[in-house]
């Protein structure tokens, strides 16, 4: 199995471990059963010697799950973005680029996004690209169904679509304004690309690449981006683009940066202008007309993102995200900090708090790692104590309720018995 994770990671730079392990071992086991082969050593050959193989494992493990205006913020900025943009080149026409693209509900909403905002359509290009061809055939026929719809806001839907028997067909007028490729990130089509774009959104890749392949995803990001232009990436993904020479926008729940490359303004017309990557690590900010910044503020290198105050912390996100509800996203930056700072109490109880709210058995385990690190844990002892007693093993429970009083702040303890 590691020679199939090897020759996955070589084709796509996705980590079998962040895919899971045993994910990928129930793929392969139904496609050995599916082609009647006798073991991993029959079905790692037939990889190494077909591409149509190759290709069935890919599409097997890619990540299709997405929905239209995943995150309303980042569209909402992005919005807002491309308006002011177009107000400072009113010749100009707004490139952006979606990848991964998935099934389309992306960068269809990206569309929607600029249409709301009043953006007429013959001023922006979007750009699509995906390693799944099964995905970005769904996404030109753009038909969806209720998955595809989430949250409260649905008004969209009544504007940009028709309910068929097929399900939610797209109007021609959004679905015209998105070009589709097949391509990946990692591959030479992107190394060889002869444009750039004001905007790229490439969020939620990253936390399935291993440290490699993240080094080098950022470097050709910087790479497609105008000197100026922005790049939108998933909440988990934040720490891994600060730490690879952008800067931080703030945008607040949009995740949104910029790169710090060093590399002169280009005009109008200068899209197709391709320059060369620089220094994915330089400290230099090159920052008109940002959007991110208060009167009197100026922009900060990499090494000094996360030092002022008003820049939250990867983790301090991860709570925001998870009072919100959005759990899945809280996790996943939980578990990039991990990855990239190391062990942790506050992730390994943040991680803990999630779990519970899911209802998932692994929350106490969590909270167990939490305590190795740091056993007066205050927080971790009382939430264990409560799982425990849940769990009706009520003399553990009283144990780390023992604890917890003793290490009580003081400001919390105060006229309570102990």
């Amino acid at each position: 199995m590691k020679r199939i994770e090897r020759l996955l990671r070589a084709e796509t730079g996705l980590d079998a471990a962040l895919i899971g392990s045993a994910v990928l071992d129930r793929i392969v086991r139904r496609r050995l059963k599916l082609l009647g082969l006798s073991g991993l050593p029959e079905f790692l050959r037939r990889l190494e010697n077909s591409p149509a193989e190759l290709k069935e494992l890919i599409e097997s493990v890619v990540v299709k799950e997405t929905w239209f205006f995943r995150d309303r913020e980042p569209f909402h900025a992005f919005a807002r973005i491309a308006r002011e943009w177009l107000a400072q080149h009113p010749t100009g026409t707004l490139r952006a680029l979606s990848l991964p693209c998935a099934t389309g509900e992306e960068p269809y909403s990206m569309v929607m996004a600029l249409l709301d905002a009043q953006v007429p359509p013959n001023r922006f290009e979007i750009d699509a690209a995906d390693i799944s061809t099964d995905a970005l055939a769904r996404a030109r026929e753009a038909v969806y169904r209720k998955n595809s719809f989430r949250g409260a806001d649905l008004s969209f839907r009544n504007r940009y679509f028709q309910s068929t028997h097929a399900g939610y067909t797209l109007h021609p007028q959004v679905r015209e304004r998105v070009r589709f490729h097949h391509a990946n990130l990692l591959g030479e089509a992107f190394t060889h690309r002869q444009s750039l774009y004001d905007i790229v959104f490439c969020r939620n890749l990253l936390i399935y690449f291993d440290r490699a392949a993240q080094a080098k995803a950022l470097t050709q990001l910087a790479g497609l981006l105008t000197p100026h232009g922005w790049l939108f990436v998933g909440p988990a993904e934040m720490p891994l683009a600060t730490a690879n020479g952008f800067v931080g926008a703030k945008l607040p729940m949009a995740f949104a940066c910029r790169s710090a490359s060093p590399r002169s303004a280009i005009g109008q017309g200068d899209h197709d202008q391709r320059l060369p990557v620089t220094s994915i690590n330089s400290n230099r900010v090159d920052c008109p007309a940002n959007l991110t910044l208060e009167p009197g503020d100026s922009p900060s290198p990499p090494s000094a993102v996360h030092a002022g105050p008003a820049v939250l912390s990867d983790l301090e996100v991860a709570r925001q995200l998870a009072d919100a509800g959005r759990l899945a996203d809280s996790v996943a930056l939980c578990e990039a900090h991990l990855r990239q700072q190391g062990p942790s109490a506050d992730a390994y109880y943040l991680l803990g708090l999630v779990g519970e709210a899911r209802g998932e058995a692994q929350a106490i385990n969590y909270y167990r790692k939490a305590l190795y690190l740091e056993p007066n844990h205050y927080e971790t002892l009382r939430h264990i104590a409560l799982l425990l007693e849940k769990n009706g093993d009520t003399n553990a429970a009283r144990t780390f309720r023992r604890r917890a009083q003793r290490v009580q702040p003081a400001e919390e303890g105060a006229g309570k018995p102990t």
